[in-house]
């Protein structure tokens, strides 16, 4: 257990809030400008550790009660914190705007970053997701220091500040931009001194500094916010309250001035909860606890159960790290993360990303979970990485949790066929959106039966399981039918899957069929174990059908580059050579088929359904490595000086989820596609080619000490370079197409796309488990051995 103390809670029951509105004025000027979200490119993203009651959160266990707030970080600041489900986002930003002889600098704009662990081992591998945040005046005349920690026993966040007069006499005041109920609108707010209490319905914070601050102000953002009256240099607005009207809100809090040399330590703990008392006794309950201490449990240092605890139970985590090239400090912190990125109410729903792509362009007038979210292509890659280090629990959690996101006759609105796995949804299983995906449905099938073949599913569970769960999916592989949900009424016809993995075509693709191909390979083996061999037969015949005919739909032999033959990655019909024009997308133009390559055909021996040198493959890697081609149809850039570079490859050709390289503009400015727009480099696919390259050296047998160290110094490198002083991994980064300065991108560097994203720290860690095996993680026998011959 937790060292739980006895909460001897200071100061009357209520703020008092009301009674301080009454004395002073209401801020003018609601609602205030239109809301939006911060930047998505995070360097640090943390919550507390919280260890299951039979597979389920509740409190009570070995970690006492369970918290439920998530927090992140970006340029320097506190950005989208979260309390509740894990998209529930309640808080924008909290920065500092620093008052100085020559004018306001605001923290983020105006000066730098430094993200660092606070708590690692020897080797300075992170153990947990505490961190140290630095930020300096770009002219040197203060620093900001932050220690940014949840409250694991409560529903609480812990920041610790020091601020430091660099030159001259400067003056720092706190601001906080709430977004209560995941929206910037509707929230009221009221301030003292003492506190600021932001509440929208029945969600509520409160943030207590543990010294008054020497002045306050609530208003509306862009008409009588803080930073608004700020610019003049004083704070000259001391609103109370936002009174009866709600809006976009912030509240300012003023610190004391100093003078070069001086510095000021203060430390601020905001609670949240269902009511002013929850919010605030969530609060107080972190200082009662004494804010070291509280640290110390979320580490979980000595006999407290925290991080280290979680870290410690990654059986292959050491031996998979010893594969890396920076002494396993991003293999760490990259296993921090995918439990970080895990929701506390539903145990196993795990979510692309603690991030909203281009957030500080994306509209928060609406409530939207941006990438916090279930996919179920990304969820497979976590729990098959969460696997991979050992994990056992949370992969099964995740297993169990699978069933709220398949379509059956319970699904709300459901009139079509069922069996198959939603496209997107809230952890609580809320639609959101409802496309079918058919490697979403083979994905639950293949870790299913890794789950049994591990021996961490039973047999009698994986019977159970097969029946209820398994069958019907595999059954709609083979199948298809006529759905029917919400807009979708599609007749859906295997395997011509409605939407690929970039979820913007229709068509048959190498990487979707490669899912489904394994998928009923799998659900085979698992049909026969459960007595049902009619249905493995089937499922098998499938199989082969579908594989059998990849090349004839898939693989073009007289396309527009290099000799002509390779894969391409999608066709709308089972002609690859007749140049026929697939949909445009994300503002871009509808190329023909054979003018666009992925590295979708490269999952076709991931997974073991075509041997990694066989010539197709072959044929195909010319092509998509090509850097000759025009930018447009380019999928390759390297990045780093010549005999060094790191590979790095884009979604494909013609792809536009990025920002307007002519114009720096970002993705889908209000709500609006741009011809302009261009996806970037995505990290993973440096670990998708390393994982081909292991496949590729052992084909005649176990590959070389030799054949493994390249392999780590080209594509686990690589990676590594990808991450961020954080040690964030991003869905993209800058590939040098375009200005820049627009958003200050450096090249390789992450974008503000999305970071972290779990799929690309899932990646990294299979490959370690990849090399340290000596063999592909997400290979799988049975396909293998029938296919790849």
């Amino acid at each position: 257990m937790r060292n739980l103390k006895s909460l001897c809670l200071a100061g009357a029951a209520g703020l008092a809030f009301a009674s301080a509105a009454t004395a002073q004025s209401v801020a003018p000027g609601a609602p205030g400008d239109v809301p939006t979200w911060s930047s998505a490119a995070k360097t640090g993203a943390g919550a507390s550790y919280e260890a299951y009651v039979d597979g389920q959160y509740r409190d009570g266990g070995p970690t006492g009660a369970v918290s439920k707030v998530w927090f992140s970080i970006a340029d320097g600041v506190l950005t989208e914190t979260m309390y509740g489900l894990i998209h529930e986002a309640q808080i924008k930003a909290l920065r500092f705007a620093v008052v100085t002889p020559e004018g306001l600098a605001l923290e983020g704009t105006d000066t730098t970053e430094r993200t660092e662990y606070l708590h690692t081992d020897a080797e300075g591998r992170p153990l947990s997701p505490a961190y140290r945040v630095t930020t300096r005046d770009k002219a040197g005349r203060f620093e900001i220091q932050k220690l940014i920690f949840t409250d694991p026993d409560h529903n609480a966040l812990v920041l610790r500040v020091t601020i430091t007069a660099l030159s001259g006499e400067v003056t720092p005041y706190l601001l906080l931009e709430p977004h209560i109920a995941n929206t910037g609108v509707d929230d009221h707010g009221a301030v003292t001194t003492q506190a600021f209490h932001a509440w929208e319905g029945d969600t509520h914070l409160v943030l207590r500094p543990s010294e008054a601050f020497t002045a306050a102000s609530v208003g509306f953002v862009g008409a009588s916010d803080g930073l608004t009256d700020l610019k003049d240099g004083k704070l000259d607005w001391t609103y109370a309250s936002t009174g009866e009207t709600a809006g976009n809100t912030m509240m300012t809090g003023a610190l004391p001035s100093l003078r070069m040399g001086q510095s000021v330590k203060r430390d601020f703990v905001i609670g949240f909860g269902d009511s002013e008392a929850s919010a605030e006794g969530a609060a107080d309950g972190a200082f009662a606890t004494g804010l070291d201490e509280v640290l110390a449990r979320f580490n979980g240092e000595g006999d407290r159960m925290g991080w280290e605890d979680y870290v410690a139970s990654l059986s292959e985590l050491p031996r998979i790290a010893q594969q890396a090239t920076d002494g396993g400090k991003l293999a760490y912190a990259s296993a921090l993360m995918l439990k970080v990125q895990e929701d506390r109410t539903h145990a196993g729903a795990l979510i692309a990303s603690l991030s909203n792509p281009w957030g500080d362009t994306v509209d928060a007038s609406k409530s939207s979970t941006g990438y916090k979210a279930v996919w179920p292509r990304d969820f497979y890659q976590v729990a098959m990485a969460l696997a991979a280090l050992g994990d056992k629990a949370t992969p099964m959690a995740a297993f169990n949790y699978l069933p709220q996101v398949q379509v059956g006759p319970n699904t709300p609105g459901n009139t079509g066929v069922g069996g198959w796995f939603l496209q997107k949804t809230h952890v609580d299983g809320e639609l959101e959106w409802v496309a079918v995906q058919l490697d979403q449905t083979a994905m639950p099938i293949m870790l299913g039966y890794r789950l049994w073949k591990m021996g961490w599913l039973s047999d009698a569970q994986m019977t159970e399981r097969y029946n209820a769960m398994l069958k019907p999916a595999a059954d709609f592989l083979v199948d298809g039918g006529k759905v029917g949900l919400l807009w979708n009424d599609a007749e859906i016809k295997p395997p011509f899957t409605q939407q690929e993995r970039w979820e913007e075509q229709q068509g048959y693709s190498p990487s979707t069929t490669a899912a489904v191909v394994t998928g009923l390979t799998v659900a085979a083996e698992m049909a026969r174990a459960s007595g049902d061999t009619a249905g493995a037969m089937r499922y098998q015949a499938a199989a082969d059908r579908y594989a059998s005919k990849i090349e004839d739909r898939m693989f073009t032999t007289n396309g527009d580059f290099g000799d002509g033959r390779y894969y391409i990655r999608i066709t709308q019909n089972e002609t690859p050579n007749d140049k026929a024009p697939i949909g445009g997308a994300n503002g871009q133009i509808a190329p023909a088929e054979d003018r666009v390559v992925d590295g979708g055909f490269l999952e076709l021996v991931r997974y073991g359904v075509r041997k990694a040198d066989d010539p197709h493959i072959l044929a195909t890697l010319p092509v998509y490595d090509d850097q000759s081609l025009e930018d447009l149809y380019r999928v390759r850039y390297d990045f780093g000086p010549e005999g060094d570079k790191t590979p790095g490859w884009r979604r494909y050709g013609v792809d536009g989820y990025g920002e307007d390289h002519v114009t720096g503009a970002n993705y889908g400015v209000g709500g609006e596609m741009s011809p302009g727009q261009r996806g970037r480099v995505w990290p993973f696919f440096t670990g998708e080619r390393g994982h081909y390259e292991l496949a590729r050296v052992s084909v005649n047998g176990t590959p070389s000490a030799a054949d493994i160290a390249a392999i780590r110094q080209t594509y686990v490198r690589g990676m590594e370079r990808f991450a961020n002083d954080g040690l964030m991994l991003a869905e993209q980064v800058w590939d040098g197409v375009g200005d820049p300065t627009a958003h200050d991108y450096a090249l390789g560097q992450n974008t503000d796309s999305a970071t972290p994203l779990a799929w690309t720290h899932a990646e990294y860690l299979k490959l370690l488990r990849s090399l340290a095996d000596g063999k592909v993680w997400d290979r799988y026998d049975p396909v293998e051995s029938r296919y790849a011959r």
